[in-house]
C-alpha cells in the first residue's frame, strides 16, 4: 500500500507517517511547513519507502502527480489552532475549503480512497453532551471569526460527503477532539503543551475564560490507530466518526494537575478570553464525545488515560530542553 499524507510533518501525520512506514507501507508526505516541522520527519528520511514534498496541496501539478501514484490519501493538512484562527482568518478558510477541494477533485480523477480529519469544533456551541455525529451544530455569529474554522470543516465535511454520494468517491470523516502528544507545539493555542511548558520554565501558567471550561484529550497513537483501521473498514466509507476521549476535565482541574506532576512553584493565572484572543471571543463550555459508533465499525477505544498522557508529554518536553 502507498500513503499519501497531506499535512504529514505535522504533529499527527508525522506520527501516522511513522507507523505505516513501521508496518510496511510506502508514505508520501506533502508538508508545506507553515505549521508543520521538517525536525518531525527527519528521522525517516533516511528510509527508502518515504518520500517528502515541501509544497502547499494547491499546487494541483504537484498534487495531481502524488495522488496518481498513491492507493490512499490521509488528509490532514489544514489550519490549526485557536490563536490562528483568529489571526488569520482567510488563511483558515482557505487553506481548509480550497485544499480539501484539491483533494477530493484528484482523488474523485482517480478513484482514490480518502480519509478526511476534521474536528469537534463543527458542534460550536451545542450543550447536547455527549456529541453524537447526527447532532445538530450550534454556532455563533459570522461577526465572530472565531466560528470561520467551524465553518470551514464543516464545509469540508459536505464535500466529502457529496463527492461521495455524487460521484462515488470513497471518503470517511474522524472528527478529532483534541489529540495530544510527544511534538505537538503550543505555538498556536494548544493547551497541554503550553501548560506544560510554562509549569516547566517556572513561569506563570495561564488558563483562558474562568478555566470552568471542559475538554477531553486523545492520545495520539490512538487518534492513528483509528485513522489507519476507519482507511481499511470498507463499510466506514460515507461515514462520520467521533474519534477522542469520552472522559472529561476542567481545564483548571488540568492545569492543576500538570503543575502537581512537573512539581512546579508556578502561579496559575486566569486570562481573559479577549486578551488571549479577541474582543468578543466566544468558547465552548464543553466538549466531550460520543464514542459508540467508532466503537461499534472499528472496535475502537483509546488506551492511553489523561494522566499517561500527561506523562508522557512531560517527558518529551524535559528531553527535548535538556537536548538543546
Amino acid at each position: 500500500m502507498k500513503a499519501l499524507i497531506t499535512g504529514g510533518a505535522g504533529f499527527i501525520g508525522s506520527h501516522l507517517a511513522e507507523r505505516l512506514l513501521a508496518r510496511g507501507d510506502d508514505v508520501c508526505v506533502i508538508d508545506d511547513l507553515s505549521t508543520g516541522k521538517l525536525e518531525n520527519v527527519t528521522h525517516l528520511r533516511d528510509n527508502p519507502r518515504f518520500q517528502l514534498a515541501v509544497e502547499t496541496i494547491l499546487n494541483e501539478t504537484v498534487m495531481d502527480r502524488l495522488v496518481s501514484e498513491c492507493d490512499v490519501i490521509y488528509h490532514l493538512a489544514a489550519a490549526v489552532g485557536v490563536e490562528l484562527i483568529v489571526k488569520s482568518p482567510v488563511e483558515t478558510i482557505e487553506r481548509n475549503v480550497l485544499g480539501t477541494h484539491t483533494v477530493l477533485r484528484l482523488a474523485a480523477r482517480y478513484l482514490r480512497r480518502v480519509l478526511i480529519a476534521s474536528t469537534s469544533e463543527v458542534y460550536g456551541k451545542s450543550e447536547s453532551v455527549p456529541f453524537r455525529e447526527e447532532d445538530d451544530r450550534v454556532l455563533g455569529p459570522t461577526t465572530k471569526s472565531r466560528w470561520s474554522y467551524s465553518c470551514s470543516k464543516a464545509i469540508d465535511e459536505f464535500l466529502a460527503l457529496a463527492y461521495h454520494k455524487e460521484k462515488g468517491v470513497e471518503t470517511i470523516i474522524m472528527r478529532l477532539f483534541n489529540t495530544v502528544g510527544p511534538r505537538q507545539t503550543g505555538r498556536y493555542g494548544m493547551v497541554i503543551p503550553r501548560l506544560v511548558k510554562q509549569a516547566l520554565d517556572g513561569r506563570p501558567m495561564t488558563v483562558y475564560g474562568d478555566g470552568q471550561q471542559v475538554r477531553c484529550f486523545t492520545y495520539v497513537d490512538d487518534v492513528v490507530t483509528a485513522a489507519i483501521k476507519l482507511m481499511e473498514t470498507p463499510k466506514a466509507v460515507g461515514e462520520v466518526f467521533n474519534i477522542g476521549n469520552g472522559s472529561g476535565i476542567s481545564i483548571m482541574d488540568l492545569a492543576g494537575k500538570i503543575k502537581q506532576l512537573t512539581g512546579s512553584k508556578s502561579e496559575m493565572v486566569l486570562v481573559p478570553y479577549e486578551k488571549a484572543y479577541e474582543q468578543g471571543f466566544e468558547d465552548m463550555r464543553i466538549r466531550v464525545p460520543d464514542l459508540s459508533k467508532a466503537k461499534k465499525m472499528i472496535g475502537y477505544e483509546p488506551k492511553i488515560e489523561l494522566e499517561e498522557i500527561l506523562q508522557r508529554v512531560i517527558t518529551h518536553f524535559r528531553t527535548h530542553r535538556e537536548a538543546e
